[in-house]
């Protein structure tokens, strides 16, 4: 692909084509390059102000959730992407590692080498490799900042942009992304924990039937040799996993509609449309990076873990002191964003990965991923919007973050969930672009 080539959307919208060379680790510069890709995109209405007014409008660069996510690929602006491109250039960042920018996937790992290869090879995917690629494409396109909005692990990055860049940044945005500073992940996993055992009850409370066909799919699984359309066991923690989908305003009545069809009619077994639908929700097939590398995205020098750097499975681990989660309860509950070793040695896709990935959760050496000492120093015009009730990224973990970002103000709100940005991101964006635009004035 060449950089810096266009085409239009059906809306007129225009697509610039960026693309950087930049090393694997930065800490080497003269050593492995990858590719790292990005799209811009110019709304009709700005592309045809004419050349010197376009290259007068600031730039936002999006950093999406994950890890492992890769940007958005849309047909037509809408929601906080239209609403953004009023004022800005945006530039929607394929993350190292996902969509064009040097893929990582169990195919290109393997190729790596052993476990402890492939482990090593993975620390570089992390949010501090991240925001030195997007501070080499802001060179490159000569840019002397750039607004920054990041989703979810997104906010990771952008938290981390502001440690280490603060001086690249107009403006930093982050929605349902706070997470913690220090400390080690079983915090995290304690609040979200939770969290969604009040999210299982709330949906079963909207819906009562479906508990007791939850209880009912349970039970044939543990009675039943299911397998899924690829053919790999389906287990009640792969099961479990559908609790993925309660993390949204509107996904919980997909798992509604999905618990629907759980059964085929007139028979006992779980329907083909269930299975398929089932395998779809929970494969990591598009997003590898998710799974393997989910939980070193909290890792952190010893001495801000608590003395212990290393993850060690700690959502796993958790289960001990939250048994309604554990797949040998009665009717257990349907799980977040917990990655258990078995979610990694029974999917297809992440098999190969099992072992590098022991090696990630034993890792005890990673490097800081925050400045503490600037943030609490931070001028940046900084807002966030928290959500009370987010599974994913507790409240309380982010209230406390954002009491140590000097200049950080907080939008909290009960009316989204963790993927509000994609339920109403006009309105979320506008909050947010409307108390950094009153810190810089």
């Amino acid at each position: 692909m060449i950089p810096g080539t266009s085409r239009t959307l059906l809306d007129g919208t225009v697509i610039i084509d960026h693309e950087a060379q930049v090393p694997l680790d930065h800490s080497r510069p003269g050593g492995e390059r990858i590719r790292i890709y990005a799209r811009e995109f110019i709304s009709a209405e700005a592309a045809a102000r004419g050349p010197e007014k376009l290259a007068a409008m600031p730039w936002l660069l999006y950093f999406q959730g994950g890890p492992g996510g890769r940007g958005a690929r849309p047909a037509r602006l809408n929601g906080w992407m239209e609403e953004a491109s009023a004022r800005f250039r945006i530039l929607m960042l394929d993350q190292r590692g996902t969509g064009l920018s040097t893929p990582l996937t169990q195919q290109t790992l393997t190729r790596r080498g052993d476990a402890a290869d492939q482990a090593r090879y993975m620390r570089h995917f992390r949010a501090d490799s991240i925001v030195r690629d997007a501070e080499m494409l802001r060179i490159q396109l000569g840019l002397e900042s750039w607004s920054v909005l990041g989703q979810s692990f997104g906010g990771f990055c952008t938290l981390t942009y502001l440690s280490f860049f603060p001086e690249s940044l107009d403006r930093a945005m982050i929605t349902g992304g706070l997470g913690p500073l220090d400390g080690h992940p079983d915090q995290v996993y304690q609040a979200t924990y939770q969290k969604m055992r009040r999210r299982n009850d709330e949906f079963f409370a909207r819906f009562p039937a479906d508990h007791q066909r939850w209880a009912q799919v349970v039970e044939h699984v543990r009675s039943h040799a299911v397998r899924l359309p690829d053919g790999s066991a389906l287990t009640v923690p792969r099961l479990q996993m559908l609790g993925m989908l309660l993390g949204g305003n509107t996904r919980i009545d997909t798992l509604h509609y999905l618990l629907e069809d759980a059964f085929a009619e007139g028979s006992e077994h779980l329907s083909e449309a269930f299975l398929h639908a089932l395998a779809h929700t929970i494969s990591f097939a598009g997003h590898p990076l998710y799974a393997v590398l989910h939980e070193s995205i909290y890792g952190q020098p010893a001495e801000r873990m608590g003395g212990n750097g290393a993850t060690a499975w700690a959502a796993y681990r958790m289960l001990e002191e939250h048994p309604d989660f554990s797949s040998d309860a009665p009717v257990p509950h349907l799980l977040g964003e917990m990655i258990f070793p078995e979610h990694i040695a029974v999917d297809p896709v992440l098999a190969p990965l099992t072992d590098a990935s022991e090696v990630l959760a034993r890792t005890d050496d990673w490097p800081p991923l925050y400045d503490l000492d600037r943030l609490a120093r931070n001028t940046v015009p900084a807002a966030a919007a928290v959500y009370t009730d987010d599974v994913y990224v507790a409240r309380e973990i982010s209230l406390r973050t954002a009491d140590r970002v000097s200049g950080l103000t907080v939008w909290e709100t009960s009316e989204f969930h963790h993927d509000g940005l994609s339920d109403d991101g006009a309105r979320i964006l506008r909050e947010l672009l409307s108390r950094t635009d009153a810190v810089a004035a």
